[in-house]
């Protein structure tokens, strides 16, 4: 134990930690992207119902909420062994016996080259949206014709029965500036 100076196995400990931290970050950044991902495939998938009124075909393997939760699992595997690889060399750092190892270099490697190949298919997918948008412009049923009645498709304004509805739900002090 005391084979090693103090001063610089104080700064081993540091580097450690150093190094500790930044397999933290890139856990977090990992979690925080998988996340992302997941809710926005949603949100595409909300926005496609919305658009064609019609539920989007999801393939159960490849998809966005899928490689979401990839990352996310990805992300605490690597905060789980880089724990794990932070304790091993504080010990060997105390015993004076460090050795370095690439082993967690190469997993690493390996689980983002993986992520990475999940991403190919999801990018050359290329999904066929109806030209419904912004604005439908097949007729549309009864009921759906009802809940757009309010817009102006020609003049793209609010009638005015929509602009009484609007401003009765408003604050007071909004009112004085006539929206």
């Amino acid at each position: 134990m005391d084979k090693i100076p103090k001063i610089d196995r104080q700064r081993e400990h540091q580097a450690n930690e150093r190094t500790f931290l930044a397999w933290l970050r890139t856990s977090i950044a990992l979690i925080s992207f998988g996340i992302a991902i997941a809710r926005f495939a949603l949100f595409l998938r909300q926005l496609n119902l919305a658009i064609t009124q019609q539920e989007p075909h999801v393939n159960p393997f490849s998809n966005s909420e899928n490689l979401g939760l990839a990352l996310v699992i990805s992300g605490i595997f690597t905060i789980a062994l880089a724990a794990w690889r932070y304790n091993k060399v504080f010990w060997q750092i105390e015993q004076g016996d460090y050795r370095p190892s690439r082993l967690m270099v190469w997993i690493m490697t390996g689980v983002v080259i993986i992520l990475g190949l999940f991403c190919i298919p999801l990018l050359l997918r290329r999904d066929i949206v109806p030209s419904r948008f912004p604005f439908p412009t097949q007729p549309q049923s009864q009921k759906l014709q009802s809940s757009t009645s309010n817009f102006n498709l020609k003049k793209r304004t609010i009638t005015t029965q929509y602009k009484q509805i609007f401003y009765n739900k408003i604050p007071d002090f909004l009112k004085k500036s006539r929206i």
